[in-house]
């Protein structure tokens, strides 16, 4: 059942744009730790890749809008000089039809007042230098732009070609982290199947971007089935909060407190519950990789585990609780409890 709440879930390779994950297990072997920390890994390389990809494109647009400016410019200065060669062939028609087709000397000799006529050859003098002179600042200005225009339009189409290299490296890394996300879950699913929970995968944690007390456990999400909602899959009524996220995804602990609880199997799947001091605990379910075990300490937004899907869930989501007690039973609303200490969901 889907909340008509909802925030924006993003592309899966900006989930971790604005925090770098850069994983490490704590033992060399293989399993889950592993995994978890390739796909912690090529989420960073994700991001970095759609960050650069972003840039470009926002440098490409303001390119094409560059180019078009000069287009503009180049259109009015085009009309000014055929304005000017308008004015060019008006003079040149009234030269014409006051003998200016006839030798200086021949319309001396015909003119009735001599000094009129030097006058009026001087006028035309001048009104000619200042035209070529015009017409060559228009031509040089022209000549300018167009330079100025093929280089902007050279630099744009650089950036498009930057742009698709780009991208092809976005849709390789996209494709190395959807083979990186289901190594992940197939090894979580057999490690509930065993019921053996996985080691912890140690991942370093973002730097703190706030000092608040508490924080929705994930970043980026769409609400799911929110708290007492029915269905088949719960034999009475929903117990938490579903957060919709892709597999793989960093899961924060709400608040400081101390993990009291890691385990595996049943309808919960990988799960880890934390204690916070006044007597409340949080639940964290459907997981595929912890980063913590039992026994530590954690701070609100400290990454705990990785997001899957599970135990019994039906595609890769967050299933979050608040409980007065570690066990079952005693489940608040947590949207509500989340809002009152300042992390409204």
């Amino acid at each position: 059942m889907r909340s008509r709440r909802r925030r924006p879930l993003l592309v899966t390779v900006l989930l971790c744009a604005l925090a770098v994950l850069a994983a490490r297990p704590t033992d060399s072997g293989g399993g889950s730790g592993t995994a978890g920390a390739q796909v912690a890994r090529l989420y960073e390389e994700a991001a970095k890749a759609t960050e650069q990809y972003e840039r470009g494109r926002r440098e490409a647009e303001a390119q094409r809008s560059k180019a078009q400016r000069y287009e503009e410019l180049l259109d009015r200065q085009r009309q000014e000089i055929a304005a000017m060669h308008e004015e060019l062939g008006i003079i040149a028609r009234a030269q014409y039809r006051s003998g200016g087709g006839l030798p200086l000397t021949a319309r001396m000799i015909l003119a009735e007042d001599v000094d009129e006529l030097m006058r009026g050859q001087h006028a035309l003098r001048r009104a000619d230098a200042a035209v070529d002179r015009a017409l060559g600042k228009s031509m040089r200005a022209e000549a300018r732009l167009a330079a100025d225009e093929a280089r902007a339009t050279a630099a744009w189409r650089a950036l498009e070609k930057r742009n698709g290299e780009l991208a092809d490296l976005r849709k390789t890394i996209e494709g190395k982290l959807l083979a990186a996300r289901t190594r992940l879950e197939g090894e979580a699913d057999a490690s509930v199947a065993a019921g053996s929970c996985p080691g912890a995968v140690r991942l370093d944690q973002p730097e703190p971007r706030s000092k608040r007390k508490w924080v929705v456990p994930v970043e980026s999400y769409e609400l799911s089935a929110s708290f007492g909602s029915g269905g088949t899959r719960w034999a009475n009524r929903h117990t938490g909060q579903d957060f919709a996220v892709p597999v793989g995804t960093p899961v924060r602990s709400a608040g400081a407190g101390r993990v009291v609880k890691v385990s595996c199997g049943g309808a919960f799947g990988i799960q880890v519950v934390v204690e916070h001091p006044g007597g409340y605990y949080t639940q964290y379910a459907h997981l595929a990789a912890v980063a913590v075990d039992q026994g530590d300490r954690v701070e609100a937004g400290q990454w705990i585990g990785q997001s899957g899907s599970t135990g019994n869930s039906t595609g890769p989501h967050l299933h979050f609780e608040v409980r007065v007690t570690p066990e079952m039973g005693s489940a608040l609303d947590p949207v509500p409890w989340l809002a009152q200490r300042g992390a409204p969901v």
